[in-house]
């Protein structure tokens, strides 16, 4: 799918590679892949330029940390004529070391090991794998794979960094992916494998090399470090008149807050009367440059202690089997009771497993009265929720299933009498 290659032009300008992606789309790809913030801003100049030209057929540009996707209407305009206009562009773009760009300073407030993101661990310790590396408590684990001596070190660096936003909508609405601008606040960590099935909104976490946002509920993988407010609105634009809180290049500065005053700001921003303390500004890449030229000796040897770091956290992962081949769950591979082996009383009901997956929480008890439509259990597959509802009024004879437990469909869950005890 290549359709063309630029030779890397020194300082001024990375190799570019154009691909074919899909029938109706243009990728562009700058230098390695590698996390180099001049790649970044020549993407975005590149964007920026695109859009200008007014294309007809231009449908969507999307920037990544190295690549632009042009998305084309085919109807209307060939891949191959954007393609032309594109490397006329990028003969027209600046040396990359001279790019600039506007750059807000957004200070937004952190609940610390927030409680929520502290049920969303264990959550994953009951319902996934309760012997992950990174469990119970991620911010240890970031700790140790980074090399620092306390977790208070792991807040004082989160605290103390700007976070330089790349990129907006990492799966979620609104949601940034941002790195530290200085590379010695840059924490890394790997993700969650498997991935968790529930994180809370605006939970604040790292992977990788970046921090991100999550933008509502959903599964997730990258490491807490807490919570904080909204970043995208459902009802109510912000005052650029966008529904995301976030642009490109914005610089996030966390501040300290505790649980219960978060929970006062968020209701706060909902309601639209929450203001957010932002500066305007500008991000020079020359300039930057010229610090990382300055610190280099000291962010060399930030970097060895971290990859020291990591590396020993890997052999203990080796050590302990964390990488060998594990059995893979079968359907149908025997998980659960078979409704065979449950003796159900006249007028009882079984209620079996909609599918096959793993016991999150069990909401009842032997004797409970329950109401057709309460939830009886909840079980977790495939990085989604399950209620299982009692089909009827009655009462609870037995529960055949703990939390933890793996079912597969059709196992038997809870023996439902017929009717209420009085």
């Amino acid at each position: 799918g290549v359709l063309g290659r630029r030779e890397e032009r020194g300082e001024a300008a990375p190799a570019v590679t154009y691909r074919r992606s899909g029938d109706d789309n243009l990728l562009i790809e700058y230098g390695p892949m590698t996390l180099d913030l001049g790649l970044r801003m020549r993407v975005h100049a590149l964007a920026e330029r695109i859009a200008a030209e007014g294309l007809r057929g231009v449908v969507d540009l999307t920037p990544g940390i190295r690549s632009l996707q042009v998305h084309v209407d085919p109807d209307a305009v060939s891949v191959r004529r954007v393609l032309e206009l594109a490397r006329s562009v990028e003969d027209e773009l600046p040396p990359t070391r001279d790019l600039e760009v506007p750059s807000r300073t957004v200070h937004l407030p952190l609940s610390w090991d927030d409680p929520a993101t502290r049920e969303a661990t264990e959550r994953y310790m009951t319902g996934v794998r309760a012997d992950a590396p990174w469990c119970p408590w991620n911010i240890e684990f970031i700790r140790r794979v980074n090399g620092l001596g306390s977790v208070d070190d792991v807040h004082d660096v989160v605290f103390d960094a700007e976070y330089l936003v790349l990129g907006l909508g990492d799966v979620y609405l609104g949601a940034p992916v941002a790195t530290p601008l200085d590379p010695r606040h840059r924490l890394v960590t790997t993700k969650y494998n498997p991935a968790r099935t529930w994180t809370p909104e605006n939970a604040v976490g790292i992977g990788g090399a970046y921090l991100c946002i999550y933008g509502m509920e959903g599964p997730g993988g990258y490491q807490f470090v807490g919570r904080t407010i909204q970043v995208w609105s459902r009802f109510r634009p912000f005052a650029d008149g966008h529904p995301y809180l976030l642009r490109f290049f914005d610089r996030i500065v966390w501040h300290p807050v505790g649980a219960e005053e978060l929970l006062e700001l968020r209701a706060d921003m909902a309601a639209g009367r929450l203001d957010v303390e932002i500066s305007d500004g500008s991000f020079s890449l020359a300039s930057h440059l010229a610090f990382l030229e300055r610190e280099e000796d000291s962010i060399a040897a930030f970097r060895a202690r971290q990859t020291a770091a990591f590396d020993a956290e890997r052999a203990a992962w080796a050590a302990a089997g964390e990488f060998d081949p594990r059995p893979e769950a079968v359907a149908g591979g025997g998980g659960g009771l078979s409704v065979a082996a449950v003796d159900v009383p006249d007028g009882a009901t079984l209620v079996e497993a909609p599918l096959s997956a793993s016991v999150w929480k069990v909401d009842v008890g032997i004797g409970d009265a329950v109401r057709a439509g309460d939830r009886l259990l909840t079980l977790e597959a495939m990085k989604t929720e399950t209620a299982v509802e009692a089909p009827a009024d009655g009462e609870i004879l037995d529960v055949l299933v703990t939390a933890g437990a793996l079912v597969d469909a059709g196992s038997a869950l809870v023996v439902l009498g017929a009717k209420v005890a009085v």
